[in-house]
């Protein structure tokens, strides 16, 4: 398990490099996109943080495909048609995986099993890296057209690599957890997330603030910038697993609005479509109208949906595709409307498909 919580500063990305990823003349003048701390961080600040971000990792991303130098463009990259989630019933349905370049929302009802397929994608994926005996019994063979991929980057805004690791090991088989999370990167960006907040520090960092810690407040990432660094670096021919956008829109004084949450997921989604790598973001269902849902189903490639069913005295955990470009159209095909799962110590499963009839 490897636990990247220190990382080092990148300087600020331009903004004028939104006019660049969408082919627009860039300006002479190179502007931060993000200002400095000691001024209002207002409302169009966050928006063109918001802005700077999606539209950097998108002309990162453009740059990295063209470089024959870089460490994620191999055959193998190349040659992949899909990449597992992880869940093994669900890839051999769906032709292997996820095509490459897509994000995904898992969008769920509390306890119904977005974070369970969140923690399995990633356990199960670096179980191949690291445990092929294990992968084999809990997985099998991985489909003709997939292919795992290189590294699994976990991005958490609350929960550091141990916390992590404890909570995943109270869903799966602690010795499953162990040998798969050994292959997974955790990133946790509690410093950046909370730095604003009235909680204190030492909560986040374990550590109480100094006299320097003070004097170096001008220099703080906010946490967009530091999630669109990670990204830049990371997301290329790789498995990122986000945890959670609904965390994220709720920052302490970030003052984010829905709009430019969903500005940040088109951003991804752009950006995405050069990285050649997969993207599950989670999002609490719970915590949204319909109207925010929409609008995060349009910005994004697709969306699986969890929720409970409940007949007589039981809940039952389902699972549905709402939208997933390259997969629903297979899915109908087969006629399949929804899967019934359930969570084991192997992690989340499906256990019965529900076909029209």
């Amino acid at each position: 398990m490897r636990d990247r919580t220190a990382q080092h500063r990148a300087p600020c990305l331009p903004a004028c490099a939104l006019g660049r990823a969408y082919g627009a003349r860039p300006s002479a003048r190179r502007i931060p996109w993000s200002v400095s701390s000691s001024k209002p961080r207002g409302r169009s600040h966050l928006r063109t943080s918001v802005v700077g971000v999606a539209s950097e990792t998108a002309h990162t991303a453009f740059r990295q495909t063209k470089d024959p130098s870089t460490p994620h463009e191999t055959p193998k990259t190349k040659r992949m048609d899909r990449i597992p989630f992880g869940v093994s019933r669900l890839d051999s349905i769906i032709g292997g995986g996820a095509p490459p370049g897509s994000v995904v929302l898992l969008v769920g009802e509390t306890g119904a099993g977005a974070r369970e397929f969140l923690f399995t994608s990633a356990t199960i994926n670096g179980l191949a890296r690291t445990d092929a005996e294990q992968f084999d019994l809990h997985y099998g063979d991985v489909d003709d057209r997939a292919a795992i991929p290189d590294e699994i980057h976990y991005i958490s805004f609350t929960h550091s690599a141990d916390e992590l690791a404890r909570e995943i090991a109270y869903t799966m088989d602690e010795e499953l957890v162990g040998a798969g999370i050994e292959a997974v990167t955790f990133e946790d960006l509690s410093q950046e997330y909370f730095q604003l907040s009235t909680i204190p520090r030492e909560w986040y960092t374990r550590r109480t603030q100094t006299i320097t810690d003070l004097g170096e407040g001008g220099d703080r990432r906010d946490v967009l910038e530091a999630l669109g660094e990670y990204f830049n670096r990371h997301a290329a021919g790789n498995l990122v697993l986000l945890d959670s956008l609904t965390d994220l829109a709720r920052a302490p004084n970030e003052h984010l609005d829905w709009n430019d949450v969903t500005l940040l997921v088109k951003g991804l989604q752009k950006a995405s479509r050069q990285w050649n790598g997969l993207v599950l973001v989670l999002v609490n269902g719970d915590a949204l109208t319909d109207t925010e849902l929409g609008s995060l189903m349009s910005a994004a490639d697709g969306t699986i949906a969890f929720e409970w069913e409940t007949g007589g005295s039981e809940r039952d955990r389902a699972m549905f595709v709402r939208n997933f470009r390259g997969v629903l159209p297979r899915l109908e095909a087969e006629d399949i409307i929804r899967f019934e799962t359930e969570v084991h110590e192997g992690g989340f499963d499906i256990s019965n498909v529900r076909k029209i009839r």
